[in-house]
């Protein structure tokens, strides 16, 4: 119940039991000035049906009259709270820029309009300066980790260097690319958050990517031993971002493989419908907990570490894949139940074929596409 409708009803029950007492009052005092008059002068009608008229006709208009007036004060008292809420929700992580509005009457809801676009302020500063440094921290790691890699790999190329002080090297170059992973992705989402990571808008064929993607899967499915089906593969038609799309179902077939069982499944399906494409991408593995469901898609989050400590990774991926797809419009959505499935649907708004002039081809499933964006 909001306060204005609790004021509303506080006024009327006052009102009520102001028209109560009067009655009562009136009655009193009728009757006993009654006694006081001659009595062929004394009222014929009883004094409770006067009393009636009286309240009837003049105390219940007037009672209305002043609930309705009341109630119109109230809701003018309280349309500034109102315009408050709604700025106010309109605020977001990457809407701190945005003030409330001051009426300039200097009252108290001027005041907390004040101290609310202060804080605002405050949390937009350190958001930024947080980016920045982020942004910044990761671009400068990668030129050290670009020499290290070199060097590494000359080392390892070398013929002097002896068989056991390689296999050091690979175990290190292993960590390395580990590092330059977690720095790329680190990168990305500065960039993103910053509002620097630009898309490059066209047409794509989403199924054609589908398919690139589970050739891909089937060769990183090899080595774990987990059979990867391409369900259903309907034509679709988005228009995005081909780099990042691709980057997209990369980071989801990654993930359905690195977290599922020995001699798994993972199965993939795109279905086109009329507004919407939906992919879907299902694996067998140990699931997730109803608990950790809404922060899979943090950034560094893995759920149990203790139980993903043998798995590559950083926790950066479905932060990237929840980006991609929010940058497109669409929506991800993760359902999972333990020991048996976890599916990860993306709905992607589909473009209008008939105003895409788009030229089909032919494609190999282990042709793989390169993006013109670097």
């Amino acid at each position: 119940m909001t306060i204005r409708t609790r004021l509303t009803l506080w006024y009327a029950a006052n009102l009520l039991v102001s028209l109560a007492v009067l009655t009562v009052v009136l009655d009193y005092e009728w009757t006993d000035l009654q006694r006081f008059l001659p009595a062929d002068k004394q009222a014929a009608e009883p004094v409770w049906e006067e009393m009636g008229e009286v309240i009837l006709f003049y105390g219940v208009p007037s009672a209305l009259l002043m609930l309705l007036g009341g109630w119109w004060l109230m809701r003018k008292a309280f349309d500034p709270v109102t315009a408050l809420i709604q700025a106010a929700e309109r605020i977001h992580l990457h809407n701190l820029k945005e003030r409330l509005p001051s009426t300039g009457t200097g009252d108290e809801l001027d005041r907390l309009t004040g101290v609310f676009n202060a804080m605002t302020g405050r949390l937009d500063s350190d958001f930024t300066r947080v980016r920045e440094f982020t942004l910044h921290a990761s671009h400068e790691l990668k030129t050290p980790l670009t020499i290290l890699r070199g060097e590494m790999e000359t080392m390892m190329r070398d013929d002097a260097t002896p068989s056991a002080h390689r296999e050091r090297l690979a175990s290190q170059l292993e960590e390395i690319q580990r590092l330059t992973k977690i720095v790329d992705g680190l990168t990305f989402l500065a960039k993103a958050d910053a509002g620097q990571a630009v898309l490059k808008l066209e047409p794509v064929r989403l199924d054609e990517l589908v398919r690139d993607i589970f050739a891909d899967a089937q060769l990183l499915a090899r080595s774990h031993q987990i059979a990867v089906t391409l369900a259903k593969c309907d034509e679709a038609i988005v228009h995005g971002d081909s780099h990042r799309l691709r980057q997209l179902l990369l980071n989801l077939a990654d993930n359905a493989i690195k977290f599922n069982q020995p001699e798994g499944h993972m199965d993939i399906a795109l279905t086109c419908h009329a507004d919407s494409a939906v992919l879907t991408v299902s694996n067998t593995g140990p699931g997730i907990g109803p608990e950790k469901l809404p922060r899979v898609f943090d950034r560094f989050y893995r759920g149990d570490p203790a139980h993903n400590s043998d798995v590559e990774g950083c926790g950066l991926g479905l932060a990237i894949a929840q980006w991609i797809v929010q940058a497109h419009a669409g929506t991800i959505s993760i359902a999972s139940e333990p020991g048996q499935q976890t599916t990860v649907t993306v709905r992607l708004p589909a473009a209008n074929p008939p105003r895409i002039q788009v030229k089909r081809k032919t494609i190999n499933p282990k042709t793989k596409v390169t993006s013109s964006q670097p």
